[in-house]
């Protein structure tokens, strides 16, 4: 179709309004040294909607091609890949999601939903605790395995482990379904290269710096800042699973129960990590508020700000445990904490965290297809 005859069309879902743009794009190739999206886009004449989705999830926002682009608004070609995408991530989170009705749920109102889950959860716990004995949650518990005189060890294995294997099956489900949809095998997922450089392109946020020089994020002014606090979210989430994982190994393999000195590895990975959920997600959401509305999908916010506060709140009440640990306040702020904790959990399927898994297996994706001979290389 000639370039001349895409015009928005009002009401186009968020794929059929990606297939004009990316029609357009692929006449233009203006923006190809961004990022991945361009160089994968140009390897089609055509665009499926799993070819949208795809190209969607490479996409990590930077806004540097709407900046740059002579189509954008007020153009009328309407030409803005940045929030385009970002609907069609929307999309993907809540088509993919497992229960599909969960997702759908939570897209709605994610803020709500997520705040609603939590002080529910919280509620919960501390009404349960508080039913079997009230002296336990307001009592001072000191030395080791004070935490478990407030919630018993095996009680929290049992919730938190049924958490992560629910968590990890609808994680694991939404995959299959999106990289069958891309009609990928599933062996070619773990192709020793192309998932090499696939987890070096997340460790390193390399598509986040707009082409070398930055995110044009929360404005056209080229900036490391939004990467930066991406870096802290990312690996303030990782340090504290690992303090999780070194606290496991001093239980059962060291008998030496929480809460632990600060001398010790799991708490210097739990205060590491803790303090980047802190400045991280704080960070994000402080741009997120400054940012071009045209950069982004606005009915996408709510589900934005529900996961990066749940990661603030999870890191906070976990400091606050940690300045009350040895007063009558523990067990309360240890009780309330878990319930964040666990309505962290049960979110992370349905709303902004999935684009960890999505944007993965894009990028898997990405690595393999630079691999392939190119059928299209005619055309460039």
């Amino acid at each position: 179709m000639p370039i001349t005859e895409h015009k928005m069309v009002a009401g186009a879902t968020p794929h059929a309004e990606g297939d004009r743009i990316m029609q357009i794009c692929n006449a233009c190739r203006y923006c190809e040294g961004f990022c991945a999206v361009f160089p994968a886009m140009a390897r089609r004449l055509t665009f499926t909607d799993a070819d949208i989705s795809y190209l969607a999830n490479l996409c990590h926002n930077c806004g540097a091609c709407y900046y740059a682009c002579q189509y954008a608004p007020p153009h009328e070609f309407m030409v803005n890949v940045p929030r385009t995408f970002a609907e069609v991530r929307k999309e993907t989170y809540k088509n993919y999601a497992w229960p599909r009705a969960f997702g759908a749920a939570y897209q709605r109102n994610g803020l709500t939903t997520a705040v609603v889950t939590t002080l529910a959860l919280s509620a919960f716990l501390v009404g349960v605790v508080q039913s079997v004995n009230p002296a336990v949650l307001w009592g001072t518990h000191t030395g080791p395995g004070a935490f478990y005189q407030v919630i018993a060890h095996n009680t929290m294995v049992a919730i938190f482990g049924a958490a992560a294997l629910y968590v990890i099956l609808a994680f694991v489900m939404g995959f299959r379904q999106f990289w069958a949809d891309m009609n990928e095998k599933m062996g070619d997922f773990v192709s020793p290269a192309s998932f090499r450089e696939a987890v070096w392109n997340v460790l390193t946020l390399k598509y986040l710096d707009g082409g070398g020089e930055g995110c044009t994020y929360p404005d056209e002014k080229p900036s490391f800042t939004r990467r930066t606090f991406h870096h802290l979210t990312f690996y303030g989430f990782m340090l504290c699973f690992a303090a999780t994982s070194s606290g496991t190994v001093y239980h059962y393999l060291r008998d030496f129960p929480a809460p632990y000195d600060f001398t010790t590895l799991p708490k210097i990975l739990g205060s590491l990590g803790g303090i980047g959920l802190l400045i991280g997600p704080a960070g994000l959401l402080w741009l997120k508020h400054r940012a071009d509305p045209m950069l982004s999908d606005q009915k996408s916010r709510g589900m934005d700000d529900g996961l990066l506060g749940l990661l603030f709140l999870t890191s906070l009440t976990g400091f606050l445990i940690v300045f009350l640990r040895e007063t009558s306040w523990m067990g309360i702020t240890l009780t309330i904490h878990l319930g964040v904790v666990l309505g962290l959990f049960l979110m992370l399927p349905y709303g902004k965290f999935a684009h960890a898994v999505y944007r993965f297996a894009a990028l898997v994706r990405y690595a393999l297809e630079r691999r392939r001979p190119n059928t299209n290389a005619s055309f460039e």
